[in-house]
């Protein structure tokens, strides 16, 4: 490490690392001003409330995806004025370089996987009735694991250089023989990093779905939407996210050690690497899609106001995604030298990967016919989704077919149809999720007015930034060009740079709801915890609900319990005190953050070769886990009288805001003053009767 490593090779970089070193300064400041750090530490940091750990995922990728974007802008600006031979425009080559593998890999890695893991954190415990994570402190360490590998990501701001490889880092990009700087190194750790953190994840949402599932939800069919596509999603992260550590392990031995795993001229494959990042790589898309479809088979279930049409062809379309997921990675590479008779199965795999997901998209149409529609802003995104990810769809399979991949292969058309997929279909998804739960999370809703306009800034933005790509990609261009000679693409790439301004817009939106709802959080408040006349059993808990979930743990006797319990008038029933037990709930430990510092650490360490910090780390880390190993006192008791007492309280709020006896399943009002559509669909019934 040398006077070299410093950013100060571009004003570019130098600005970008500047408003990283003054925003960890401001940071601190207003921290240590407003005394939270011993807030921020026992709240936040080392609470193992699942939660808590969710927001913190969100949180982290919000903060991603703001660099994510300002990236995209820069790519976008360059583009746009990069018509003409030499250095043309803003952003030379190697810089731009660095944006685009910078920016995938944040937003697959940092943004989206987080953002996902965060909701899934948040939600599926209270759908499915259970009081935490089977494993709170693995919950924790991978947060804290994913946090680091982010960290990785932004100190490549700082000290050093990003890698140029792209983000699935080829070996002919990335060797060491090409590529002898730390950037390669960067991006291998934080993907290990943050491959680690999801790897346990899987491992703790699979076990949660299987072991804390409530009283009555052994009938698995009785779950959310929600829980199955969790659960799918969490055993593709189980067994695809090996493969990815295996193949970024092995590219580090190749350029620290020399070995030759993927060094063509020496005994090595390079197509082995291909194949281990796209066993990955496939199913990591529907990793990132599938907890989508369950928000949005959630949002469009309540925001129609009836019960999902199909829900078991559903649950068996996601697990035939999964299952399917796993068997079409190849069509990724085509155009590497498999046979014809080897492109031709794995192109028709790829179209029947397609029939499932057209299943759910007619059963979520099917869900709204007839429905009382409410378009509140999770809702427009539902809709949204829907339009754009039938387009993204048809040209993937236009794509399965080998002649025409070869054709638009490595073209504009190839990332037009990859955001095409992962922005309406995961991040729209996300930020569905985002605004459906806020209110369960923090107690009151997102501002509306703000949230409808980020979100027409969001999608208009989108159409505009990517459309053009499809038809620059039939025109021959290909993708990671920082300048051209072909003078007619210009106009195309200037709509496109217009479609990001809009989508800055959207994100500028966004930010104001966020401000103006914190502003007017006693207008949006939540009283009754059914911010949007729900179904499923985390509406029946307070918003925000305590570190405990339920005071006394729900008992289901069908799909859509909460729904059902309002329909027959039995959605607040008077607690009953026998039936409350002492508790135990994890405890804080500061043992998993530490482990999240002394990662990034190591990882750091191994980066700039500084082995004496390596060993230190790693010592350090094994240290901790004996430490708490060795630990008896992990849990604190709550007393039943406090779980009562609670429950009363909260019923107590209920009626003070109910228009009727809230025994007798009495509609309440909402946010907007109107009563409930499950009491209006309880009301019709009874007068069909």
């Amino acid at each position: 490490m040398s006077w070299d490593a410093s950013p100060f090779y571009g004003v570019i970089p130098a600005i970008a690392a500047s408003v990283v070193i003054l925003a960890a300064i401001a940071t601190i400041v207003l921290l240590t001003v407003t005394r939270r750090w011993r807030w921020l530490w026992s709240e936040w940091l080392t609470s193992l409330d699942h939660k808590k750990i969710g927001i913190m995922y969100v949180v982290l990728a919000e903060i991603m995806l703001a660099r994510a974007f300002i990236e995209a802008a820069l790519m976008r600006t360059q583009q746009a004025l990069g018509a003409g031979a030499g250095d043309v425009g803003p952003v030379g080559a190697e810089h731009f370089a660095q944006l685009f593998s910078t920016h995938g890999t944040i937003m697959i890695f940092f943004v989206l996987m987080p953002f996902m893991t965060g909701l899934i954190n948040f939600a599926m415990p209270l759908q499915i009735g259970a009081r935490d994570m089977t494993f709170p402190w693995m919950n924790s360490i991978a947060l804290m694991l994913t946090i680091g590998g982010a960290g990785l990501v932004m100190a490549s701001l700082v000290i050093g250089k990003f890698s140029t490889g792209g983000w699935t880092g080829y070996p002919n990009f990335t060797g060491a023989a090409v590529n002898p700087g730390v950037g390669p190194d960067y991006w291998i750790w934080a993907l290990t990093l943050g491959g680690a953190g999801s790897t346990l994840s899987g491992i703790n949402i699979v076990a949660t779905i299987w072991k804390e599932r409530t009283t009555g939800l052994d009938h698995l069919m009785w779950m959310p939407l929600f829980c199955w596509t969790s659960l799918c999603t969490a055993l593709l992260m189980i067994f695809a996210f090996p493969a990815l550590t295996v193949a970024t392990v092995m590219l580090w031995l190749d350029r620290t050690f020399g070995f030759h795993f993927f060094t063509q001229a020496d005994g090595g494959n390079m197509m082995q690497y291909v194949n281990l990042f796209w066993m990955w790589g496939h199913p990591e898309v529907y990793i990132l899609i599938l907890p989508a479809f369950g928000v949005y088979s959630e949002v469009i279930g309540t925001f129609s106001s009836k019960k999902l049409f199909g829900y078991t062809s559903l649950v068996w379309a996601t697990m035939a995604i999964a299952v399917l997921s796993f068997t079409v990675w190849l069509h990724h590479f085509f155009t590497m030298g498999a046979s014809a008779n080897v492109n031709a199965v794995f192109g028709i795999a790829t179209m029947v990967i397609a029939v499932p997901t057209g299943v759910k998209v007619y059963d979520w149409l099917l869900t709204m016919r007839h429905g009382r529609l409410r378009f509140d802003v999770p809702m427009l995104y539902a809709v949204g989704f829907i339009v754009t990810f039938v387009v993204g769809g048809v040209t993937g399979v236009l794509m399965a077919i080998p002649p025409f991949d070869y054709v638009v292969h490595n073209s504009t058309f190839l990332v037009a149809h990859f955001h095409n997929m992962v922005i309406p279909g995961s991040l729209f998804g996300m930020m569905a999720g985002a605004t459906f739960w806020f209110p369960k999370a923090f107690g009151f809703r997102l501002d509306e007015t703000w949230g409808r306009r980020g979100f027409w800034f969001w999608i208009s933005g989108f159409y505009l930034a990517f459309m053009p790509l499809y038809v620059l990609g039939l025109f021959g261009m290909s993708r990671r060009m920082a300048t051209y000679l072909h003078p007619e693409w210009q106009p195309w790439l200037i709509a496109a740079w217009a479609g990001a301004g809009l989508v800055g817009c959207g994100l500028i939106c966004q930010a104001i709801m966020l401000y103006v709802s914190i502003r007017d959080r006693e207008r949006l408040r939540d009283i009754t915890g059914d911010a949007w006349d729900g179904r499923t059993l985390e509406w029946l808990a307070p918003s925000p609900p305590p570190e405990w979930n339920f005071g006394v743990r729900p008992v289901v006797t069908g799909r859509d319990e909460f729904g059902e319990r309002k329909l027959n008038d039995e959605a607040y029933p008077v607690p009953d005190r026998t039936a409350y037990r002492d508790i135990e709930i994890p405890a804080n430990a500061a043992t998993a953050p530490l482990i999240g510092i002394f990662a990034f650490l190591f990882a750091f360490a191994a980066i700039w070769w500084m082995w004496w910090l390596v060993w230190i780390s790693a010592g350090a880390i094994v240290l901790l886990v004996l430490w708490r190993s060795m630990r008896f006192s992990l849990h604190r008791q709550i007393p039943a009288e406090t779980l009562y007492q609670a429950d009363m309280a909260h019923r107590r709020t209920i009626l003070a805001h109910a228009d009727g006896d809230i025994g007798s399943g009495a509609p309440m009002r909402h946010a907007r003053g109107t009563e409930g559509y499950l009491a209006r669909e309880r009301r019709e019934r009874e007068d069909r009767a």
